[in-house]
């Protein structure tokens, strides 16, 4: 059952599996609704009601990339902080990175799941560790 009412940790990766084992990880290390998406056109469809509290999602993806994501995240849900995850964080320059007002933090693949789950309560509004 979604939860309208508690702010979501939205995740977008286009591989499945990772996407399945980051929200079974994320949920035993936050205290929020992990909501997961393998295309950044459902998730940003998704946001229209959902309420979000952050947005991690991967650079490459097939149907929209992660930068053009974040970039139509933040028209959708202004202020939303961002983490993007990547195995190509050399392929994002400093340019695109400060040109997304949302972007909080860039994290290379792999990385150990206590470590996002550290940014996205570091990021989390409010800062209070809620997530």
């Amino acid at each position: 059952m979604t939860d309208f009412n508690t702010p979501h940790a939205i995740i977008v990766d286009d591989e499945q599996s990772y996407l399945d084992l980051l929200a079974v990880i994320l949920e035993e290390h936050l205290d929020c609704p992990v909501s997961t998406f393998v295309r950044a056109s459902d998730a940003l469809a998704a946001m229209r009601t959902l309420p979000v509290g952050i947005i991690v999602t991967d650079y490459y993806m097939p149907d929209i990339d992660g930068i053009e994501f974040l970039r139509r995240s933040a028209k959708a849900k202004p202020g939303v902080p961002a983490i993007m995850i990547t195995g190509h964080a050399d392929a994002i320059s400093q340019e695109q990175r400060d040109s997304l007002e949302n972007l909080r933090a860039v994290l290379a693949k792999p990385f150990r799941a206590q470590v996002l789950a550290d940014s996205i309560r570091q990021f989390w509004p409010a800062a209070g560790g809620q997530a």
